[in-house]
């Protein structure tokens, strides 16, 4: 396999990063809401931590989105 061809098929891979961040902030937000169901009083303090966590998972994406850009220079290189 031609490494430009690796390169392509990498940044596909990368789409893999972007999915797992998308369900983690899914998995965030659907526990803070069921956990305010159960416990009203405690909203304030699961907001912080949902709040805290959600730059955290979506840092995830962006390291994702980052290494896709540099298989994409690769690829413009080497085909």
């Amino acid at each position: 396999m031609e490494l430009g061809a690796a390169a392509l098929i990498g940044m596909g891979l990368c789409a893999a990063g972007f999915a797992g961040a998308a369900m983690g902030i899914g998995y965030i937000f659907a526990q803070t809401i069921e956990t305010v169901g159960r416990q009203p009083n405690a909203e304030s303090r699961v907001a912080k931590y949902c709040w805290l966590g959600f730059p955290l998972v979506e840092a995830i994406a962006l390291y994702g989105l980052v290494v896709a850009f540099m298989f994409m220079g690769l690829s413009i290189i080497y085909i």
